[in-house]
């Protein structure tokens, strides 16, 4: 059988973390005169939605203030550069670019622009399936793009508006786009939150200080910053937050909830809810269910880390088998490295995950990941954990097999990529050499996710990369979008 194999420059990144990757968070401050520290720690609190860049903006008076640059937000920014970032108003991004393109200068987030109406700054978790359609339409009326990111084509658009607030142009701009959005924007008099019709991102609107706001990807930010969660922000509405306090609108025509299941299943850090839900309990009513589904007969469970960890405690109590660390993660690789010869061979895992004998010697284990992608990392893995002494290796998946890529906001390799998408169960056990692998049903992970009570499609979760429905169409009957312009 023909199997993906991973070579070239990104092979050493890919053995050590083969999963899909969240494309960037967002977050914002409005009204707190320590905006731009404050937007600095939540920024810590959604790295794992992107390490590639970061950047704040700021507002004082008129002027808006931009720190961007490439790295991880501890490297970005210094004290120096904090204290630059003047203002009670700030927005900040972290990004991991999507599939095919790095990170470069002109992509890096929040994009900040200067129209007729004035500095303008915009934050974007997420992808516009017409992105490349309107960046045409724009380009034939003379407009003229600084950088490759669809979120530009939003700022084009509403500085062509002629509405007369910042909230109606940018209303206005979005009506034309179609996809999946977070967005927090901001001018020198207004922030404002959006979140797309399907709500395919998370975003949520908190408190903070003597009246000041929070608009941020996830919960787990505004803990950090000993914000007060308010609520949710609602699949297709916009909230403005100015001098008046926080208004509300939904702007746009209603469609059905869809919110990526995969923020249960990996992206969202345990510690968050998202839409009501806490994430950490969802992970283990995943592991609940994966047990209730396929069983083992095994001596120890041990997860993947760090992912693997909740599903993995959640199987071990359902089938009453002990949960123990067996492989052991270093949290101190970067997302670079210098690569060594050949002659150590699967460092790429090693250098990352290292397995501990004493917990695998002469006993049956139940590996729990939360996805299988290429299945590069999953095989040597295996391979690993049998070289510390395990008799059998029953791998489990916590959540359906992935057979297409997402082309709402997540980096995912082609479908031939894809290890599910071309290959049985069978198949893709015999490739990564586990005794057994099994894999959580759709309706599995919708039960366990809604907690039981209303498991099936009715959950308004995107399910597109497990089953291949795709919510919003691309333009000219595409199944991806087009690519814009090659990185270098």
């Amino acid at each position: 059988m023909t199997l993906p194999l991973t070579s070239g420059k990104y092979a050493v990144q890919t053995l050590i973390d083969d999963h899909f990757r969240e494309e960037c968070g967002v977050f914002g401050i409005y009204g707190h005169p320590e905006a731009a520290n404050l937007v600095y720690l939540g920024l810590y609190a959604l790295q794992h939605r992107g390490q590639e860049s970061a950047g704040i903006v700021s507002v004082e008076d008129q002027f808006l203030h931009v720190h961007r640059s490439k790295g991880l937000v501890a490297d970005v920014f210094s004290r120096k550069d904090l204290n630059r970032l003047k203002g009670e108003n700030a927005i900040g991004h972290v990004r991991y670019s999507t599939s095919g393109g790095s990170a470069s200068q002109r992509n890096l987030q929040p994009l900040v622009a200067d129209t007729i109406n004035g500095g303008i700054a915009i934050a974007h978790n997420g992808n516009l399936s017409n992105g490349v359609e309107m960046r045409r339409q724009l380009e034939a009326r003379g407009s003229i793009f600084q950088s490759t990111m669809d979120t530009e084509v939003v700022v084009h658009l509403a500085a062509l508006s002629r509405e007369k607030t910042y909230a109606g142009r940018l209303m206005e701009s979005l009506r034309q786009v179609r996809g999946a959005y977070a967005i927090v924007a901001m001018n020198q008099h207004n922030m404002i939150g959006v979140r797309d019709p399907h709500g395919f991102r998370p975003l949520v609107l908190g408190k903070v200080g003597d009246g000041g706001y929070v608009l941020s990807s996830e919960t787990c930010a505004l803990n950090l910053i000993e914000a007060e969660f308010v609520r949710d922000v609602e699949p297709g509405e916009m909230v403005v937050i100015n001098k008046d306090g926080v208004k509300s609108y939904f702007p746009f025509e209603k469609e059905e909830r869809q919110l990526c299941i995969f923020e249960y299943v990996y992206f969202a850090r345990p510690d968050s809810d998202i839409d009501g839900v806490n994430v950490y309990d969802a992970r283990k009513r995943i592991g609940f269910s994966l047990a209730d589904e396929h069983p083992v007969n095994a001596d120890v469970v041990i997860p993947v880390p760090d992912s693997g960890v909740p599903a993995a405690l959640g199987f071990a109590q359902k089938c009453n088998i002990p949960f123990e660390l067996g492989i052991i993660r270093n949290h101190y690789v970067g997302r670079t490295f210098i690569e060594p010869h050949q002659s150590i061979r699967h460092f790429g895992v090693k250098i990352k995950l290292n397995a501990n004998p004493e917990v695998i010697r002469g006993r049956n284990v139940v590996l729990v990941d939360d996805s299988i992608v290429r299945g590069t990392t999953s095989r040597k893995i295996v391979k690993m954990v049998r070289a510390a002494g395990a008799k059998e290796v029953h791998v489990r998946i916590s959540s359906p097999p992935t057979t297409h890529p997402c082309y709402y906001g997540i980096d995912t390799p082609t479908r031939k990529e894809l290890l599910a998408a071309s290959h049985s169960i069978e198949e893709m056990r015999k490739y990564i050499t586990a005794d057994s692998l099994s894999f959580l049903t759709l309706d599995g992970l919708y039960n366990a996710v809604s907690g039981g009570k209303s498991p099936g499609k009715c959950n308004g979760f995107c399910d597109a990369c497990f089953s291949g429905s795709y919510p919003v169409l691309f333009p000219q009957g595409q199944s991806a979008p087009l690519t814009l312009l090659k990185e270098s």
